[in-house]
């Protein structure tokens, strides 16, 4: 049954999928064993959640898109576009939303919470493939390429930074970027834009209290090691009392109240301090052969839609996590930005191996051509 579902996708890229959601689940339940400690009922469902949303939705999710033509979301790219801008507008909707820490990014049904701009990436995914597809004998016209894209992104800044979710922005920037060379665009376009990006964050970095607290942090972590600077601090002592091979499976210490978020945004320096430099090294690998054989899928594709897209899917989960592993090793401001494949967030994960499965159903299209 197995073999019929999953014939003719790229067994190796499925493979360094599941290795890295196994290994994710592990460290997920170890690293929520502080909530244990505090709440066993809280501890049990927050687990269940992972599994069941993250887990068992997320795989089916990747098999559904695994078998539904790549094609399809070109056709209705604009649709899924707007549904995406609407969702995440939403959130602004007192009754709808759900606020936490300050920011206002999730929508609440019932008893589950998700963050609609998990879905939004995606859709700028497709819907920035399908235009960049529909213009590709265009791609010198700064008005019929770049323009349009600096449009979108300035529609969604507008969103994300009232919310405000400055992480997923940069993620946007930076996945539309990628696939604005990939497209062909001449680089005086790119490097332009680029050029604006990095001096328009740089403003909000400057003026924007809470952003630009971060950056202080990052520069100087040690300035408010209590307030501000807690978080950086016991991240990279919990990575380096991990040292080379770590303290085993379960036996970290610093998720017992000193680690902030530790089955979330810090669950790599869980995963640092209990496998140590040999089993961070090996999840940082695994993200980058994602990465590698990702980018191998989408230039062995046939047509510009599936290049396009397979490379903003991949660029986008594999920038997300090293933004991630970056901000906790303190070589990039905090972000809050979660691990793929790992943090906790079931909606997140469920989203992440929906968009591995469209990667498979590109790589499974390569197949039946040859």
């Amino acid at each position: 049954m197995f073999k019929k579902i999953f014939a003719k996708t790229d067994k190796v890229f499925l493979g360094i999928t599941l290795s890295l959601v196994l290994i994710g689940v592990v460290i997920f339940i170890s690293a929520s064993l502080g909530i244990l400690a505090r709440n066993e009922q809280k501890f049990y469902g927050v687990v269940f959640n992972q599994i069941l949303f993250g887990v068992v939705f997320g795989f089916s999710a990747l098999i559904i898109m695994m078998n539904v033509n790549y094609m399809t979301f070109k056709k209705y790219a604009f649709h899924i576009m707007i549904l995406a801008l609407i969702m995440t507008s939403l959130v602004f909707i007192p009754g709808l939303s759900y606020e936490h820490g300050g920011a206002r990014r999730w929508l609440s049904i019932g008893s589950i919470q998700f963050q609609p701009a998990e879905f939004l990436k995606i859709a700028f995914v497709i819907y920035f493939a399908a235009w960049l597809t529909w213009m590709k004998n265009k791609v010198h016209d700064f008005k019929k390429t770049l323009l349009p894209f600096a449009i979108l992104v300035i529609i969604i800044a507008g969103i994300l930074l009232r919310q405000p979710d400055t992480k997923s922005l940069i993620l946007i920037v930076v996945t539309g970027i990628a696939m604005c060379i990939v497209s062909g665009i001449p680089w005086k376009y790119i490097g332009g834009f680029l050029g604006i990006s990095l001096l328009a964050f740089g403003i909000l970095a400057w003026t924007v209290p809470y952003l630009n607290d971060r950056v202080q942090t990052f520069i100087n972590p040690a300035k408010d090691s209590q307030g501000s600077g807690w978080q950086i601090n016991q991240s990279l002592n919990a990575i380096g009392s991990g040292e080379i091979a770590g303290r085993g499976l379960g036996q970290s210490i610093q998720k017992f109240g000193s680690l902030p978020e530790p089955q979330g945004d810090s669950i790599f320096a869980v995963l640092g301090e209990e496998f140590g430099f040999i089993g961070s090294s090996l999840v940082v690998i695994l993200y980058l052969l994602y990465g590698l054989r990702g980018l191998r899928i989408a230039s062995l594709s046939q047509d510009q839609f599936g290049r396009l897209l397979a490379t903003g899917l991949v660029i986008l989960i594999v920038s997300q996590s090293f933004l991630n592993i970056a901000s906790l090793l303190g070589l990039f401001p905090l972000t809050g930005v979660p691990l793929v494949f790992m943090s906790h967030g079931g909606t997140s994960m469920m989203i992440a191996l929906a968009a591995t499965g469209i990667i498979l159903n590109i790589s499974k299209a390569q197949k039946a051509r040859t």
